[in-house]
């Protein structure tokens, strides 16, 4: 039995049960992730998108071939309507959960090793981004890179003061020691 949706310009028409899930299913995952990218994904043969999908899994990163009336009212349900413009053509959206830019890089650099899959569009944290943009993010260092380099620069400062510290504390005591053998050598 077919259910009532509405689409992009308003009209109602009649989605199948299966339809609804997937929509059901990829709203979900729009509303999860944190990051979202779209690719053109022709002229990859399925083996290549299988090998694909096993790397980008690795990685923490989901990648669905979807058609665009489904993408666009699945983002419509998950309140990204604005993400429905960038849905055009045959598309592959890699999903991010943890790492904002992991989407981006990897794809990226799929595209850069292969000259296929390009980045067409993204959205991070529900905002929309061209694909130059895109490629911004995607030369973003990771996360845990990002908080050494945090770290680093949040250590660099207590390391240099401990050795100031340091430095004061030895010559005092070396002050102490030596005033102390003057007071023996005196009395």
């Amino acid at each position: 039995m077919a259910t009532t949706t509405s689409t992009d310009s308003g009209a109602v028409t009649r989605a199948g049960p299966r339809k609804r899930e997937a929509i059901t299913t990829l709203a979900d995952k729009l509303s999860r992730a944190t990051s979202a990218v779209i690719t053109d994904y022709r002229g990859l043969s399925v083996k290549e998108l299988q090998d694909l999908r096993g790397q980008l899994r690795k990685e923490g990163v989901e990648y669905v071939v979807v058609k665009n009336t489904l993408a666009r009212r699945a983002a419509n349900d998950a309140g990204l309507a604005e993400f429905t413009s960038v849905l055009t053509g045959p598309v592959g959206l890699a999903f991010g959960y943890d790492d904002l830019a992991a989407p981006a890089r990897l794809l990226n650099n799929y595209f850069k090793a292969n000259r296929r899959l390009p980045i067409m569009a993204g959205l991070v944290e529900g905002r929309v981004l061209s694909a130059d943009q895109v490629k911004t993010l995607a030369d973003l260092p990771s996360r845990e890179a990002l908080l050494a380099q945090l770290a680093g620069t949040l250590l660099s400062p207590l390391t240099q003061l401990a050795g100031s510290l340091n430095s004061v504390m030895s010559n005092f005591a070396a002050t102490l020691d030596a005033y102390g053998k003057k007071l023996e050598a005196a009395g």
